[in-house]
């Protein structure tokens, strides 16, 4: 038995009155989902240990059923990973948005859904003007790049920009992580660490306003992509590959256009699979990611589809396009998968599921649990006829737990 997981960000959501009190879920049009929910079992996943925010650089990796507990490093580490980055142990590897702020508070986590050239171009910008052999700016993908501090130290508190839209962003500055006592390991305090990463931000915005690219928007009215926005950052991270955990996997893949998960990916041993056209957005190339998919089955054991728009989407606020994104997911990667695997001789797996909810109305990801099927030919079914929140509450897997999912996958041969 192969096993695929079709991960659409942040898709869950909560009711919304516009829609009749419906979820996004229940009122998109979602055949195929609702086909392997109806032929498949259902159930609901808590995939936010207690004590982590629900980002999700925690979500993703407990899905794969790792323990936060033992591996947890933050996203910068995960992402230095995909980028090609090779950290040092010296090293502290943080995220670094590149965000737009207006009248005092952030607008948006995005700088105006920057494009990856764009932010290539300004990420280097600030490389040249304040890094130095312990600060490096590297370009990631579209507005979320990387910043590494030699010696730095991790022990912070960062507020990750998505999650305060809307909210004035000195308050939200970094601090010290609270009650934490500075080790003597021959790394920065972590006072020392918060204030040059303040620093950093404080420059950048200077820096970025002066910059013809955002002089040019200033002009034409668009959102300026006018300072950085370090958080979750950690060291280099020790972890198992899944096929160190799960004899059946013998070969597997990763997909998504989104540094994090690919570096997921690369930590969990899987080989990473580039899509031309995958954007993390709407717009992304969803017939290329499935046919991706469809080929890597060939050969792999395991394959992890992700796709982020539905994410972006809630972060907006935008409840049309987060209505899009679902069913194009369910229209242009559940259905043509399904509608190929089902045909081959030797069985695949499909689980579908989301990370967290990322509702419209709030914008922000929250802690509550996700719906999640798993379908294969030759599983009895339970009584849901569809795939939502709600239905899936009633499913045959009741409500499982963190590493729990991906135990009960990968007991599916």
């Amino acid at each position: 038995m192969k096993h695929l997981i079709i991960l659409g960000d942040g898709m869950a959501d909560h009711p919304i009155k516009a829609l009749g009190n419906k979820t996004l879920l229940q009122y998109a049009s979602t055949p195929y989902m609702d086909k392997l929910a109806r032929e498949g079992r259902t159930g609901r996943l808590q995939t936010i240990p207690e004590g982590f925010l629900p980002g999700s650089e925690v979500a993703n990796t407990s899905i794969l059923g790792y323990d936060l507990n033992e591996v947890y490093e933050g996203r910068g580490p995960l992402e230095s990973a995909s980028i090609g980055y090779e950290m040092r142990p010296e090293d502290m590897a943080i995220r670094c948005n590149i965000i737009c702020l207006e009248n005092g508070v952030i607008k948006n986590h995005h700088g105006g859904h920057l494009k990856t050239e764009e932010g290539d171009m300004l990420i280097k910008y600030l490389n040249e003007k304040l890094g130095n052999e312990n600060i490096k700016f590297i370009t990631g993908i579209q507005y979320r790049h990387l910043l590494v501090i030699r010696n730095g130290n991790k022990h912070l508190e960062c507020a990750p920009p998505h999650d305060y839209p809307n909210k004035a962003w000195r308050p939200l500055l970094v601090k010290p992580e609270e009650g934490y006592i500075d080790e003597n390991d021959g790394r920065m305090t972590a006072q020392e660490t918060a204030d040059l990463l303040n620093e950093l931000i404080l420059k950048s915005q200077a820096l970025l306003a002066e910059h013809p690219f955002n002089k040019q928007r200033a002009l034409s009215g668009t959102d300026q992509a006018n300072s950085i926005w370090p958080w979750s950052g950690g060291y280099r991270p020790k972890m198992l590959t899944l096929s160190q955990q799960y004899p059946a996997i013998k070969r597997g893949a990763v997909i998504s256009a989104v540094d994090l998960i690919r570096g997921i990916g690369h930590y969990a041993g899987l080989r990473i699979i580039e899509v031309e056209g995958a954007t993390g957005l709407a717009d992304t190339n969803y017939e290329g990611k499935a046919q991706a998919a469809i080929e890597a089955l060939k050969t792999d054991d395991f394959v992890f589809l992700h796709l982020e728009a539905s994410d972006e989407a809630g972060h907006d606020g935008d409840v049309q396009l987060k209505l899009d994104t679902i069913e194009y997911l369910d229209r242009r990667i559940v259905g043509p998968i399904y509608e190929e695997v089902s045909k081959w001789d030797e069985p695949v797996c499909i689980a579908v599921l989301p990370d967290h909810p990322t509702p419209v109305e709030l914008r922000i990801h929250i802690a509550e649990p996700v719906p999640f099927l798993i379908w294969h030919p030759g599983i009895k079914p339970d009584s849901v006829q569809q795939y939502d929140e709600e239905s899936c509450a009633k499913g045959s897997y009741g409500l499982l737990h963190l590493t729990d999912f991906m135990k009960t996958l990968m007991e599916i041969e």
